[in-house]
């Protein structure tokens, strides 16, 4: 029984999945040229080669979540690690673009088996809640580094071997968590008499999908047509899910929850970090590469760098939960995360990389310290028969998060850019529209107009970047401000998931759930 050993080594067996999986959103990054030139890949099939990983995951969260808790945790993960497998094997050597974006396709569907499953199974496998609170910062440590690590790892691959070998890597750690995860994982009781209601798996994907389809559209063509009409159709969809959830005995996201202001609140923070650490890791990467002059690599290398001060913000936030409350780390994780945007506004075209460090490091452990005081509150207050289904709730926002940090603060750079930009030469042209766009102009001109050109855009993206991160830093300090309010004492009359029943750990700062008064439950 895994309670019998270290629930640390169990810690490691739902880790290496974790950080397998968040590899997999950013793993492609170097091996896309090689990717498209060997398959013959079309723009728009390289583009859903990228794409399709992080849109099938976001939309199947909530479903396999719901899944998890009726067939037991432990199974859907083993079930998940099969699949991932298989995926893994499909796109390492698929012999075309469709079959590589169909093997991306059923990597995303074993990913959403494996996140919600791991981050629920910390809840039977952590017993004591301020070990459980530093297991969760680590899984959050870990979720955060896989998609620094990934380019990197897919870097040093390329190297030496051809570009299926980053799907290749895959294959080991899952059939290592196959064999471990029976001996070391709880199987928890499952509740064979729930259902999935597939009607609200299709609106959950039809409501997702277009949403963040919409939202990165805004960031990559501005306003148009298209992305309001996706953007729309998926709050329609939204809106039939949330009458659906409220008229069905069993839903597939017990609204029930956000009825407590605090777990409203935690989910909302969580879009909101989400929303700064992914919105800026897009402009950095084009401020490293296109400003600096670094190359990929060697841009990625210097991106881990506050990854490293990230695994130890993490566990030091559970830390300091336990003695200020989770209210008061949550505040701070936000300021922090605000002081890290103030910082990376002040960059110019030759300012040193530590600047960009120093900013980019607070940035990072503010986001990662909030988010895992949050998720472990999330975990702790959800009833053990809800695990899966709260965690992938949880989940599912940091994907829309992120989605939207990379369009609202990227079309801040894109506008600021444009009306930056002062070379009337190239106004109108895709050379005047972005930093990428005149660098490629640039190749086709002498070297001095050329290098003019490049000065110009590299002032018009800087111009850019500090507006966006003023935005990231407002957006943080007023979430800071409405969350000091928020997460104090709830007094709606309804807790979290009949919060006596579950246990609801108090830390200090924190109000006594005791008073929460029961809540009927229907599954």
């Amino acid at each position: 029984m895994t309670q019998a050993r270290s629930p640390w080594i169990a810690m490691v067996a739902l880790c290496l999945p974790m950080l397998i999986v968040s590899m997999d959103v950013s793993v492609l990054f170097f091996a896309a040229p090689f990717i498209a030139d060997d398959l013959q890949a079309t723009p728009e099939q390289q583009l859903w080669i990228f794409d399709v990983y992080g849109f099938v995951l976001a939309g199947l969260l909530l479903t396999m979540g719901s899944l998890a808790d009726r067939i037991g945790h432990r199974r859907l993960l083993m079930i998940g690690a099969v699949a991932f497998s298989a995926a893994s094997l499909c796109a390492a050597f698929a012999v075309s673009a469709e079959m590589l974006i169909a093997a991306r396709a059923l990597l995303a569907v074993g990913g959403a088996t494996l996140m919600p499953s791991t981050l629920a199974l910390i809840k039977f496998v952590f017993d004591d809640p301020a070990a459980r609170a530093k297991a969760v910062a680590i899984w959050s440590a870990v979720l955060t580094g896989g998609v620094a690590l990934g380019p990197i790892i897919s870097g040093l691959l390329l190297e030496h071997f051809w570009w299926g070998s980053v799907f290749l890597i895959n294959v080991p750690v899952m059939v290592a968590l196959l064999v471990v995860a029976p001996m070391l994982l709880p199987n928890n009781t499952s509740d064979s008499n729930r259902r999935v209601d597939v009607v609200s798996a299709l609106l959950a994907l039809g409501a997702i999908l277009p949403l963040i389809e919409g939202i990165k559209k805004l960031a990559a063509d501005g306003w148009s047509v298209s992305w309001i009409g996706l953007i729309v159709a998926g709050i329609v969809v939204g809106a039939v899910f949330v009458w659906r959830q409220r008229h069905l005995a069993q839903p597939l996201v017990d609204l029930t929850m956000f009825r407590d202001r605090r777990f409203s609140a935690s989910i909302w923070i969580n879009v909101i970090g989400m929303f700064a650490i992914l919105g800026n890791a897009i402009i950095m990467t084009q401020y490293l590469q296109s400003v600096l002059g670094y190359t990929p690599l060697v841009a990625a290398l210097w991106s881990l760098v506050p990854s490293i001060f990230v695994g130890a913000a993490a566990p030091a936030a559970a830390t300091a939960a336990v003695r200020f409350g989770r209210p008061s780390v949550i505040v701070m994780g936000l300021l922090c995360a605000a002081a890290g945007f103030v910082v990376l506004a002040t960059l110019t075209t030759t300012d040193s990389l530590i600047s960009v460090l120093i900013g980019a490091t607070l940035l990072a452990a503010g986001t990662v310290a909030l988010a895992s005081v949050i998720a472990d509150y999330v975990v702790g207050v959800s009833p053990a028969d809800r695990a899966g289904a709260t965690s992938s709730l949880l989940e599912t926002s940091s994907e829309f998060g992120g989605a939207l940090g990379i369009a609202v603060l990227g079309s801040v750079v894109n506008v600021v850019f444009r009306l930056s930009f002062d070379d009337p030469t190239f106004s109108g042209t895709p050379a005047g529209q972005s930093l990428s766009g005149a660098i490629g102009a640039a190749h086709e001109l002498p070297a001095g107009q050329a290098q003019a050109l490049i000065a110009a855009a590299r002032e018009a993206f800087v111009s850019g970047l500090s507006a966006a991160a003023w935005v990231g830093a407002g957006v943080l300090v007023v979430t800071a401000v409405i969350a000091a309010w928020a997460l104090r004492s709830s007094t709606t009359g309804v807790g979290v998931a009949s919060t006596r029943n579950v246990g609801v750990d108090k830390f200090p700062g924190e109000s006594d759930p005791s008073h929460v008064e029961q809540t009927e439950r229907s599954f």
